[in-house]
């Protein structure tokens, strides 16, 4: 029965038979909430090891992926996609003892290889992730070189997971030392000077009653208790030397940076995913050993991020006076009466990083979302710009050294993936690292910032994308992404389905909504706790600009956001279903009256609030999208799409938020989840698993914006 109604289905996307979706008991969950009651009939879809939950995956995967491999535009879009995937790409090359360290895909390579170059020599490789795993899902997650150059810090991680085993190998010989360094999340190394050993931060093993460290019980355990340790190199892990710990709240994040001298250890803790931030300083070459620890700053009333030292001038980007952000140094020799001096002020431009290399301060701004890169004294004083390509996006981790003045960096656009670029900070001459091949002509495509209003007034800015020769006519399809949280900016970048699409003629509009980063910390609160329906006003008028203005019309616009972008999505649906031709939520946070229980759930508290407290409660409920679905209502095509090992959003977001939109779907429009096995987040997603999960989402927004056009009631 279900393989007739899905050829129905497709045989006319806009009036299809309505889908046998696989049953999804109700269960008699009752939570009181500040005196309410909230009824979680799918509580037990959490239980993500038991067997009724692993039958309802295997179920809703049995209907949506033969659903999926049938639309008839997926066989040709996948072809596309993999001639489109198949360019050699290069990540941003770390520089250390005179040899370059980076990867390289060579197009198809589930990963990238990463390779070791010195000077102009061939480059030989180091590391190959695709021989750790047959199913190519272990993925370099970073590394990190010695200072010079002898060692290399790398850390893997599995099946998408965000848990890392460092590892450390030879340069010289290739081989790996006999450690391995587990229990790892969010967590970088730090190396010393002298190449002896880095900083990292680890949690404790998990509770005997999770099992080993590899199970799903543990993969998916809550975190606490995360400690600062110092790791020699060629030492067992059980030997590392534990540096700090902050019982008192054992939720707090803490990582450790040692200047490149080797100095100061500069000690950071934040409460959650934000940017607020304490600043705790040792001084390592202090005659008393160890030496206290020295608080800086003690409280999370501002962000402070290290930039770098010279001697015992420190000195950090803060938000503080400054909401779009400040250079200030403070003199390390003189901790216990802190001074901080100004060195760059705030200006119209959001500061989003600072590297100190070549004796000077390589600020990276956003003007309107746009990157830019100039250089300073250690003053303050301008020193000139660093021109780039075009209107695009530097990423913020710039690769330099205090005492080089070469910086590396990557650049891309919505027509230009990221390339590897280098700049001579004496000269500030800028050249490409490595130029790529690409399938496609990029000038054929062009970009154009516009500004809408939204609801209540506020200018937003959006990017509108399409292949030259464009006809104004609310004819062409139009996909509309965005993010809008955690004061993460929505830069230019380079999306090989958003060019698939723009070759077909479509349009690919990315929209700087409240809640980001794009101006600054104002910006990004406006957007957060009880003023998070600003995010989804900002969004919908993005749609109501591009029908406006003859882009589109609504029944051709289709939808999409990953993480807090898929909560935008699950929102945007909930509250707007008549605009929507298709709309598509990726590892999404829906359930938000207890995102807060499940793994790091509980540091995004700072931007959406709790339920704990009455009026988190009251807002949050009111736009959770798995408590705002009204049965009866006709939804537009939605995929839910999600990964089994997802242990940063929990997969049950997604689980919970489909059998409820399924259940409430009065429409015939198909209302589907797809989930991934052996993946998680999205980091480190084998190529063959991507361009899959590509090619079934690009189907599925180009099959059902194909209707003609309608003029809904407007938002």
């Amino acid at each position: 029965m279900r393989f007739a109604l899905l050829a129905a289905a497709l045989a006319a996307p806009l009036a299809a038979a309505a889908l046998d979706y696989p049953a999804t008991p109700r269960g008699d969950v009752i939570d009181l909430y500040h005196g309410t009651k909230i009824a979680d009939p799918y509580r037990w879809l959490e239980d993500l090891d038991s067997a009724q939950t692993t039958a309802w995956v295997q179920a809703q995967n049995a209907l949506s992926l033969p659903f999926l491999a049938a639309l008839p535009e997926r066989e040709a879009l996948s072809k596309r996609l993999t001639s489109l995937w198949n360019y050699e790409r290069f990540d941003v090359p770390a520089k250390a003892g005179g040899q370059y360290f980076y990867t390289r895909n060579d197009g198809l390579q589930n990963q990238a290889v990463l390779y070791v170059q010195k000077g102009s020599d061939a480059p030989r490789e180091l590391l190959d992730p695709n021989r750790l795993s047959k199913d190519g899902t272990i993925a370099l997650a970073e590394f990190e070189p010695s200072p010079d150059g002898r060692w290399l810090m790398y850390a893997t991680a599995a099946a998408g997971s965000d848990w890392n085993e460092f590892r450390v190998r030879d340069v010289a010989s290739g081989r790996d030392s006999p450690e391995s360094l587990q229990r790892i999340k969010f967590s970088d190394a730090s190396w010393t000077a002298d190449s002896a050993g880095f900083y990292y931060s680890r949690y404790p093993d998990p509770p005997a009653a999770l099992g080993d460290k590899s199970s799903n019980r543990a993969v998916f355990d809550g975190l606490a208790d995360q400690k600062l340790y110092y790791h020699r190199v060629g030492a067992q892990q059980s030997e590392d030397r534990l540096v700090f710990e902050e019982t008192a709240h054992p939720k707090w994040f803490v990582e450790g940076e040692v200047s490149h001298d080797s100095r100061y250890l500069i000690i950071t803790m934040r409460e959650g995913s934000g940017d607020k931030s304490r600043i705790y300083v040792r001084d390592l070459a202090s005659e008393q050993q160890p030496a206290d620890i020295v608080k800086l700053v003690d409280n999370f009333d501002d962000a402070y991020d290290f930039i770098g030292s010279k001697g015992s001038i420190a000195y950090f980007t803060t938000d503080r006076e400054a909401p779009r952000r400040r250079v200030v140094s403070i003199d390390l020799s003189k901790p216990q009466a802190p001074e901080w001096k100004p060195v760059i002020a705030q200006s119209a431009d959001t500061i989003a990083a600072v590297k100190l290399a070549g004796g000077k301060l390589v600020v990276l701004s956003l003007h309107d979302a746009a990157s830019r890169l100039s250089t300073y004294t250690l003053e303050g004083k301008p020193a000139g710009e660093l021109k780039l390509p075009g209107l695009g996006a530097v990423p913020e981790k710039l690769q330099a050294s205090a005492d080089d003045s070469e910086l590396l960096f990557g650049y891309s656009s919505f027509n230009q993936p990221q390339t590897p670029y280098r700049a001579d900070l004496k000269s500030n001459r800028v050249e490409a690292f490595r130029r790529l091949r690409l399938a496609f002509d990029p000038r054929q495509y062009r970009t154009e910032q516009v500004f809408y209003p939204s609801r209540d007034g506020t200018r937003i800015p959006m990017f509108i994308s399409y292949k030259k020769g464009l006809k104004r006519n609310g004819r062409a399809r139009a996909w509309l992404h965005g993010y809008g949280g955690f004061n993460i900016p929505k830069t230019p970048a380079f999306d090989v389905s958003a060019l698939a699409w723009m070759e077909r003629g479509g349009i690919y509009a990315v929209a700087n909504l409240r809640g980001g980063g794009e101006y600054g910390e104002d910006w990004h609160l406006a957007g957060t706790r009880e003023r998070k329906q600003n995010v989804f006003d900002d969004f919908v008028a993005a749609a109501g600009y591009l029908v406006k203005h003859d882009y589109t019309a609504y029944p051709r616009i289709a939808i999409w956001g990953r993480s807090n972008g898929g909560l935008l999505i699950g929102a945007s649906v909930n509250q707007h279903p008549q605009l929507w031709g298709a709309a598509v939520a990726t590892v999404g946070v829906m359930d938000m009256l207890r995102f807060h229980k499940f793994t790091v759930g509980y540091a995004w508290v700072g931007d959406y609030g709790s339920s704990d407290d009455a009026e988190g409660f009251d807002y949050l409920s009111k736009y959770s999208p798995l408590h705002t679905v009204t049965p009866g209502t006709h939804y537009p095509p939605t995929l839910i799409t999600t990964g089994d090992h997802d242990d940063r959003v929990h997969p049950a977001h997604s689980f919970k938020y489909a059998a409820t939109l399924q259940a409430a779907q009065a429409g015939v429009a198909p209302v589907l989840i797809r989930i991934d096995t052996r993946a998680g987040h999205g980091g480190g997603k084998p190529v063959s698993k991507v361009i899959e999960e590509e090619s079934d989402k690009l189907a599925f927004m180009w099959h059902y914006t194909a209707g003609a056009a309608e003029s809904p009631s407007s938002p």
